[in-house]
């Protein structure tokens, strides 16, 4: 019986509307409740669909704009954590959109599988994941200028909380080339590090002292501070820094949801579809904790032009105006001369297709009413 109204709508509605609305319905719905749910959503259809010749670029830009300039330039600082700071507002509009590799604040948010989202063991899960250096598990780091050794002095209380051994951290260090590391007979937590080199002197000594502050122990690559947190019912791990591709490999990540805020990252480890995705999540994000309200669909749009090559762009001249078939829209954008020259010299064409050189020429812009053309047949006069 749903069937037969299904059919009814299937040139009203979109095939995939259709899709959502069947598998969301209620077993026991009755046929005239049905017919006024697609009665509702048909009209919802035809209020949302876009005119041909829209300027549908021009409206996003200014829905996006406008709102822009009542944000704030903050960064969310978390509490009792050192170094975990996230940028919001204007300015992390900015490095979204000009498609920074860089950015200021990169961090991940890390969903576990259970038991762990549950709170099990979850301070030792993140410690596991915090990158781990010599100089967060020493207690003193001294230079005996006599000998022209470096005496390393392990923090016993960290090595226990990281469950490292001191066995292990000597395996470590005596693995950098040029050096060699014996444990004193005095005191096991007193690791005696001298330079291997011809030329061990005062200054190769200092330089060893730096070099063994930053040997890596363990943990992941890039993720400097730790924080879990309890969202909802489960508990995630919300990092200063970011590796999504170690984290991902973990036995205990919660793969399908783990994401991080670097739109680059995303695209070089889960492709140009998955960083489209996060420029619209990242957006909202923003969007959301501002208070503000821009409809998806400009979001969509900006984020569709930013990636629809096969890695993401930035709204610049190095970015996807550089691509620009029109020579005329290329130089409307902050360096006219170099494209200019650079088209005049290989005889490039413009087709004078898109509406910024059109506004350059004085001519009408193909928007709206400008967008048909009118073609004539003539007869020749016998």
């Amino acid at each position: 019986m749903n069937e037969e109204i299904f059919k009814e709508y299937e040139d009203k509605l979109n095939p995939r509307i259709i899709a959502d609305i069947k598998s969301n319905l209620h077993s026991k719905i009755t046929k005239a409740q049905l017919k006024q749910i697609l009665d509702l959503v048909v009209e919802e259809y035809n209020t949302i669909k876009v005119q041909p010749g829209e300027s549908v670029g021009l409206i996003s830009a200014e829905s996006i704009g406008e709102p822009g300039t009542q944000m704030t330039l903050n960064t969310f600082h978390y509490a009792g954590v050192a170094e975990m700071n996230v940028t919001t507002g204007l300015p992390r509009v900015i490095e979204i959109l000009d498609g920074r590799k860089d950015i200021s604040t990169p961090m991940m948010e890390i969903f576990l599988e259970k038991p762990y989202s549950a709170g099990k063991d979850i301070k030792k899960i993140a410690l596991s994941v915090k990158e781990t250096k010599v100089k967060d598990i020493i207690s003193e780091l001294n230079i005996n200028v006599v000998d022209l050794t470096v005496e390393l002095k392990l923090n016993a209380d960290r090595l226990k909380e990281l469950e490292v051994t001191r066995g292990a951290i000597l395996k470590i260090i005596s693995k950098e080339p040029k050096t060699a590391v014996r444990q004193s007979s005095a005191d096991k937590d007193l690791l005696i590090i001298r330079s291997t080199s011809k030329d061990n002197n005062l200054n190769e000594v200092y330089k060893l002292r730096e070099k063994m502050k930053n040997i890596f122990v363990q943990g992941v690559k890039g993720i400097t501070q730790v924080l879990p947190v309890k969202r909802g019912p489960e508990f995630i791990i919300i990092t200063a820094g970011s590796n999504l591709k170690k984290v991902l490999e973990l036995d205990f990540v919660d793969s399908a949801r783990t994401t991080c805020n670097d739109i680059f990252e995303i695209a070089k480890v889960l492709g140009v579809e998955a960083a489209r995705q996060a420029i619209i999540n990242e957006l909202f994000k923003v969007i959301d904790m501002q208070g503000l309200n821009i409809d998806r669909r400009h979001i969509m749009l900006v984020s569709d032009m930013m990636c629809f090559s096969e890695k993401p762009q930035g709204i610049t001249r190095y970015g996807i105006i550089s691509e620009k078939s029109s020579v005329l829209a290329r130089a409307s954008f902050e360096t006219p001369i170099k494209y200019i020259i650079e088209a005049a010299l290989v005889g490039e064409k413009d087709k004078l297709r898109s509406v910024v050189e059109n506004v350059m020429l004085n001519q009408p812009v193909p928007v709206g009413t400008g967008l048909p053309g009118l073609a004539v047949e003539v007869k020749p006069v016998k």
